[in-house]
């Protein structure tokens, strides 16, 4: 089945997507989010092996891809939201596709998004996959299962942990290979390069598509307020970055919300971005001396990132809900693309089941 792209008009923006229509009667509508720095163009393979009953629509976040240009105010990232505008994006474009319910898949900062979207909406997803979810206490600066902030100001977090010669890379549209280049991140670390190699038409399309990343302070990755506290920056109020710190962002009452959707966590145990030692993480790097100045991990441990999602996850299967981990061995932080046919079996299965 063809996969086509095209813009809908929403209530709130004009959202670019990559739409794969049903083969006959659709009986199930299928959501794909994807996460910080890529686009849809990272589930064209997913879209295109998915059952032939399955209508699937993979956006491009605001921010991102080949979505409206944002560099108007009204469409910058209010952080002090948390992920709000973009789970209020999603049900904007619901509506507009006339889907009063849907499966909702979010990969990294997409599974965020979509477990917000669920708790302002629930009984609107039929059923939710979580692909290396952000922390649902965000990313950077907190502790413990609870998500416990290591400074008043969540310092470790925001804008100002990102690193500033990648987002300069990304603005300049740096195709090199180059140490440190979006080329160079994306071998490194979106994917298990051990046991893992894309082809170059593949890696292309996906470079192209992490280019297409809006960078400043409305956007990616946001601005960033000085701190006394170690690593010295603490979350600003626009942006990318500032949206998923745990000063704004925090899902806890996921496992309170009513109906239940079941859930579906799905991650690769040699994920680098999204663990519980994430080289992504200021704290984690301060440990391995990479950063300087790191006060220790009585004051600044490492976000136990894993176990802040089984938590909450733990909760919700607690008060009726249904959870289901699945850990796929050797692979990075893009198990779709990693082990499509491992994933595609567990992710058939659970659309299949609800």
């Amino acid at each position: 089945m063809t996969i086509t792209s095209r813009t809908i008009e929403t209530a709130r923006l004009k959202t670019a997507v990559l739409e794969r229509p049903a083969s006959g009667p659709a009986a199930r509508q299928v959501l794909l989010v994807h996460g910080n720095v890529s686009s849809s163009e990272f589930f064209r393979d997913l879209m295109a092996q998915l059952p032939s009953d399955v209508h699937a629509v993979a956006p491009d976040l605001r921010g991102y891809g080949a979505s409206e240009a944002l560099h108007q105010s009204s469409l910058a990232i209010d952080a002090t939201r948390g992920v709000r505008d973009w789970a209020d994006d999603l049900r904007a474009l619901l509506d507009a596709l006339d889907w009063p319910q849907a499966h909702l898949l979010g990969w990294s900062l997409g599974g965020g998004v979509v477990m917000q979207a669920a708790l302002d909406a629930p009984a609107r997803v039929n059923s939710l996959t979580l692909v290396a979810p952000v922390s649902p206490y965000g990313f950077g600066g907190t502790h413990g299962a609870e998500g416990t902030p290591n400074s008043a100001d969540f310092a470790g977090s925001g804008g100002g942990t990102v690193n500033g010669d990648f987002v300069r890379a990304v603005a300049a549209g740096d195709r090199s290979d180059t140490a440190g280049s979006p080329l160079d991140v994306m071998r490194k670390f979106y994917f298990n390069a051990a046991k893992f190699q894309p082809t170059p038409e593949q890696e292309q399309a996906w470079l192209t598509s992490m280019l297409q990343t809006k960078v400043g302070d409305d956007h990616y990755p946001g601005d960033l307020t000085p701190s006394e506290h170690w690593p010295q920056v603490a979350p600003g109020t626009r942006g990318v970055a500032n949206a998923f710190s745990s000063k704004y962002m925090n899902l806890s009452g996921f496992a309170d919300i009513q109906p239940k959707p079941p859930v579906l966590w799905v991650r690769g145990d040699a994920d680098a971005i999204v663990g519980d030692a994430s080289l992504f993480d200021l704290a984690q790097l301060g440990a391995l001396g990479v950063v300087p100045g790191w006060p220790g991990a009585q004051a600044s441990p490492p976000q136990p990132m894993l176990g802040q999602m089984r938590l909450l996850l733990t909760r919700y299967v607690r008060n009726g809900g249904k959870f289901r981990e699945v850990v796929l061995p050797g692979v990075g932080h893009s198990p779709f693309i990693e082990a499509p046919e491992e994933f595609r079996a567990v992710f058939t299965e659970h659309l299949e089941g609800n």
